[in-house]
């Protein structure tokens, strides 16, 4: 199963940027054109597909780690 992850963005140079988490490489911002550095976003597959609030993503981010079990007790 893929998931995505959540990941601030800390640098832009034109339609790709890099992650605060130290993602493989650059990921691509196609998807969401009006993100701005310190941005939140959500990564699937190399590309930035949503931006969210820091709310939203810690909310995101721990039901993505429930999913994965990290975290996670009975």
């Amino acid at each position: 199963m893929c998931l995505p992850r959540i990941d601030r963005l800390v640098s832009i140079d034109g339609d790709e940027a890099v992650t605060e988490g130290g993602a493989s490489g650059p990921i691509s911002l196609l998807c969401v054109p009006t993100a701005k550095v310190f941005d939140h976003v959500m990564i699937h597959a190399g590309y930035a597909i949503q931006i969210l609030d820091s709310d939203e993503a810690a909310e995101r981010q721990s039901m993505i780690a429930a999913v994965r079990g990290e975290g996670f007790r009975l």
